[in-house]
This record gives structure tokens, sequence and C-alpha cells, in this order.
């Protein structure tokens, strides 16, 4: 149980934590922001023992940008029930700034991955493409969440994807089906937030 314990402790605990911000997340409440935090908090550990620099650093940003969200969320709000900040929709010329945003990010990480390691003698990162790419494009996306763009559903499904099949490659069994859940979760999100998005423009 110990062994249990100390083995994946912080990984239950980053994939229970991980799901009620999911279930927030998909109702549009802003209680999935202080979850984030938690998430991120814990994960960052756990990424850390498993040599995924990339998704490591990608917490620290997870936390910060939560809380831009958690205060940009709550600051249109007249109760802790119903928001004015609105659902949007990503036009087309954001996307390609976005794109181009993220493939610097990309690049730039697939560097110190591939560099860093050896400089300050740890191990080498593990699956540095991948853990670059899904990295950048969480980066995306998160920011899409916190602006309330409703596309950034569909960026995760990808993502979540991506991940899933990383984390199991790495063992991550519990991460792993966090991940299968968060794919769900996205489709259902997309649909949930298209309900309400229709809902408040009658």
């Amino acid at each position: 149980m110990i062994d249990f314990i100390y083995r994946y402790g912080f990984e239950v605990a980053g994939t229970v934590a991980s799901l009620i911000y999911l279930f927030y997340s998909i109702r549009e409440k802003a209680w999935l922001w202080p979850w984030g935090i938690v998430a991120s908090v814990v994960s960052l550990i756990v990424f850390y023992q498993s040599a995924l620099y990339a998704d490591m650093g990608l917490q620290l940003y997870y936390v910060i940008i939560s809380i831009y969200g958690w205060w940009y969320w709550i600051s249109g709000q007249t109760n802790g029930e119903q928001t004015s900040v609105p659902i949007k929709g990503l036009r087309w010329q954001l996307l390609a700034k976005l794109t181009v945003v993220g493939s610097m990010v990309y690049f730039l990480l697939l560097g110190a991955l591939l560099y860093i390691p050896a400089m300050v003698d740890i191990a080498s990162s593990d699956l540095p493409y991948l853990d670059s790419l899904t990295t950048a494009a969480s980066i995306i996306a998160t920011w899409l969440l916190a602006r309330k763009y409703i596309h950034h559903w569909l960026f995760w499904v990808g993502i979540n994807t991506l991940s899933m099949g990383m984390y199991l490659y790495k063992g991550l069994y519990f991460y792993s089906f966090l991940f299968l859940v968060y794919t769900v979760g996205a489709v259902v999100g997309y649909m949930e937030w298209k309900r309400l998005m229709v809902h408040n423009a009658e």
C-alpha cells in the first residue's frame, strides 16, 4: 500500500483534481480555475519524475493562465452562477496568428528539450518532439479557454488523444485514463458550450 501511494499517489491526486476541473469547465463555471491550479501543481511533480520536462513547464504556465482566466471570468460576473462574459467563436485571422505563435513556441521548446538537459546534467527528455507539440498546442488551447473561445474544445480533442498515447508509453496509467476521459469530455464540452452559445444568443 505504501509503495502504491509512493508511486501513484501524486498521479491519483492529479487525476482527481483534473476530473473536477473538467466537470466545471464543461459546465462553464469559474470553479474550474482553482481546481486547475491544484491539478497543475500536482502534475508538475509527476511530470518531473517522468522526465517530461515540457509538460512540467506547461504546468507553471497553467497556474499563471488559471489565475488570469479566473480573474477574467469573475470580473464579468454578476454572481457566482451567471456570467456576462460571452462564449465566442474563433475567427480565421486569430487562428492564423495563433498558428504562427504556436509554431514558434514549438521550436523553442524542442530546442530546449534537446539541448538543455545535457547542459544542466539531468536525464534527457523523453519523447521531445511529441512533448513539445502537445505543450505548444496546450498553451494556445488554454489561452482560448481563458478568453472563452468555444473552439478550444476542438484543440483539446487532438491534444488529449496524443497525450493519452504519450502517457501510456511512459507508464502513467492513471493519466492515460484521465486523458481518455478528457478526449470524450472535450467533445461533450464543445456540444454543451454550443448549446449555451445558442441559448445566450436568443
